[in-house]
Formats: structure tokens, C-alpha cells, sequence
């Protein structure tokens, strides 16, 4: 029997679908970079606005953009990416989990912004893109182990 040739396109399909059925943790990571995509330019613009145009210092804009996108974030990643886990419900536990679960890369953001800007002396525009990507993987391995674990269900007690 011959060998059947599978296009690019039906091979990133089949990915695709096996990835959202088994919620790998790859594919996981690739959605949350897509939403977090939508959150960096949702971060990123509030930053400039607010730095740029309002005259907030570094630390200020920064800290207020975060805020900005990390509720955003929280909603997208509830009902995409890490939908199984939450239920697709939006819960203010949850939600005040994963602010706090941020804050470790709002730290990693910010302290990049600093040192890109004031040591590294780079204009202020590219040292919000890197310190966004540097922020990434805290965000996630934050998003994937503590906010959005699959909790295992209690076995009912045998006497």
C-alpha cells in the first residue's frame, strides 16, 4: 500500500485539534502566547499612553498598564485557554489568584524595563517589548502550576 503524503496544512490541523482534545501543555502554551499577544499590545498601549501622553514615570505607567492587562489576560486565559480547568467560569477567587500569581511577572517586567532602560540605556519602546517577553514565561508556568492546576477531586473516605 502506498505511502499517503499529509500537507503542511493538515498536519498543523491534526495538531491543533489533538492539542486542544488532550490540553498538552505545548499547545497550551501556544494559545497563551496568542492571548498574550492581545494582552502585550493591550499592556503596551496603555504603557505609552500613560507614559508618553499622561507623563507617568516608568515604574507608574508600567504598574497601571499591568493592571489594565492582567485583568484582561485573566479573562481570555479563563474561557480559552485553560477553559477545561476553569469551567469557563469567571470566579473572583480565581481572578484575585492569578493578580497575585502575576505579580511575580509584573516584577520580572518591570525590573526588565529598568535595566533596559537605565543600564542597558535602550529607547524605552524596545525595552518594553523585551521586558513583556522576558515576563512571558513567569506568567505562564505561574498561570499553568498554581492558577489554572487541574485540582484532583477528594475520594470519598472508606471506614
Amino acid at each position: 500500500m502506498p505511502m499517503m503524503q499529509v500537507s503542511f496544512y493538515e498536519r498543523a490541523r491534526l495538531w491543533v485539534l489533538a492539542g486542544w482534545r488532550n490540553r498538552a501543555v505545548s499547545f497550551k502554551a501556544v494559545v497563551y502566547a496568542l492571548v498574550g499577544v492581545v494582552n502585550a499590545i493591550i499592556d503596551y498601549g496603555v504603557f505609552l499612553a500613560a507614559h508618553a501622553v499622561l507623563g507617568l514615570p516608568l515604574v507608574a505607567a508600567n504598574t497601571l498598564s499591568w493592571m489594565v492587562a492582567v485583568s484582561g489576560s485573566y479573562m481570555l486565559n479563563s474561557t480559552i485557554t485553560f477553559a477545561a480547568e476553569s469551567g469557563r467560569k469567571l470566579r473572583w477567587p480565581a481572578y484575585f489568584t492569578f493578580v497575585a500569581a502575576g505579580i511575580a511577572g509584573w516584577f520580572v517586567n518591570t525590573a526588565s524595563l529598568v535595566v533596559a532602560v537605565e543600564v542597558l540605556l535602550l529607547p524605552v519602546w524596545l525595552a518594553k517589548l523585551l521586558a513583556v517577553m522576558a515576563s512571558f514565561i513567569v506568567n505562564f508556568s505561574m498561570s499553568h502550576f498554581v492558577v489554572f492546576r487541574v485540582r484532583r477531586r477528594s475520594l470519598p473516605a472508606t471506614t
